[in-house]
């Protein structure tokens, strides 16, 4: 039996190791892709460090990776859309009896050398796009795509908020500027994610601790507080922040992940007001994947910029390290096997 390397997850110890496991053979219905690219992801930080835990994995190990690019290898019986050597995407999940499984976490994912995919789960990767840009797309710009376009149903010239301008709120910026989303209040501590989020378009930046950042929103919005804002930290004192300076019918959409309790300190106010406060997980992938890469070969999205590092599979353990620690303040870091 043919082996390969993949970086596992065992979920009771939360310890990352590489292993040499069997390659997998594609069922019916399946393909096998040849990794090229694997993004390492915030969430893929929390189910190490034990936030998030799986809901649907069978079993007590996972192969890590939820973003991930290659090629076909190898096609199972009943297969025909693809063939060998087709340059892929993958979802970064699969519905299955009407539950969305989600990959590298309830099933084994990309931070290997090949990964199973069901044949339709995963689509065209342009030859004009790297399998590194490529990678990213699943979840660190599809999920805020998805955010933005349709659980916060964002329309042109509204104003916006996006709290937490990292791996995906960075997008999230670029994205609204691209559906004409104005202005755009981006909110960060740090400076450097600041200055990040106005070269990626934002109008205004402010550290979370302005005690002026209400009338700073109020002054740029005319007074009338932001149409939408996004939570992309996953934090508590975020989202109570957000919600004091919604608009009227304002929605606040929460796409960072977190376990702690969600509270309205204001309820009467927040009624009255007809605000909103929707969660958000994922995307649509079978519609925003070739959309988005659709928008990146016709030169209206570029993200190529946001891969701040490629490692090699055996130092997946060393990824994720830099992503927790912020060294170097990376966007995405990739993984080659």
């Amino acid at each position: 039996m043919e082996r390969m390397l993949a970086a596992r997850l065992h979920i009771p110890t939360r310890t990352l190791r590489l292993d040499e496991v069997p390659r997998p053979r594609p069922g019916e219905g399946e393909v096998l892709v040849k990794v090229e690219a694997a993004g390492v992801c915030l969430s893929d930080v929390h189910l190490i460090d034990g936030t998030l835990t799986p809901l649907f994995l069978q079993g007590d190990t996972v192969t890590l990776g939820h973003e991930v690019s290659g090629t076909i290898a190898e096609v199972g019986a009943g297969v025909t859309a693809w063939t060998a050597g087709q340059r892929v995407v993958l979802y970064a999940g699969e519905v299955r009896d009407g539950v969305t499984y989600t990959r590298g976490v309830d099933y084994d994912g990309g931070w290997a050398e090949y990964a199973l995919s069901a044949a339709d789960a995963l689509t065209p990767l342009p030859d004009s796009v790297s399998f590194e840009e490529g990678a990213i797309i699943p979840d660190a710009v599809s999920t805020p795509w998805g955010a933005i376009t349709a659980t916060g149903a964002v329309r042109p010239a509204e104003a916006v908020g996006v709290w937490g301008v990292g791996g995906l709120g960075v997008h999230a910026v670029q994205l609204l500027r691209a559906v004409g989303a104005c202005p755009i209040v981006a909110v960060d501590p740090s400076p450097v994610a600041r200055e990040r989020a106005l070269a990626a378009g934002a109008d205004l930046a402010l550290d979370s601790a302005d005690p002026g950042l209400r009338e700073a929103v109020a002054a740029v919005t005319g007074g009338a507080g932001l149409a939408a804002a996004f939570d992309f930290a996953g934090v508590p004192t975020v989202r109570e922040q957000a919600l004091s300076v919604l608009a009227p019918k304002g929605r606040l959409v929460l796409v960072g992940l977190t376990d702690k309790p969600l509270s309205v300190t204001d309820g009467t106010r927040f009624s009255y007001l007809q605000q909103q406060i929707l969660g958000h997980y994922g995307s649509d992938m079978p519609v925003a994947l070739p959309q988005l890469l659709r928008l990146i070969q016709g030169g209206r999205l570029d993200f190529s910029g946001s891969v701040s590092g490629v490692l090699p599979l055996s130092e997946a353990a060393e990824a994720v390290a830099r992503l927790e620690k912020k060294e170097g303040n990376p966007i995405r870091l990739v993984l080659r096997p």
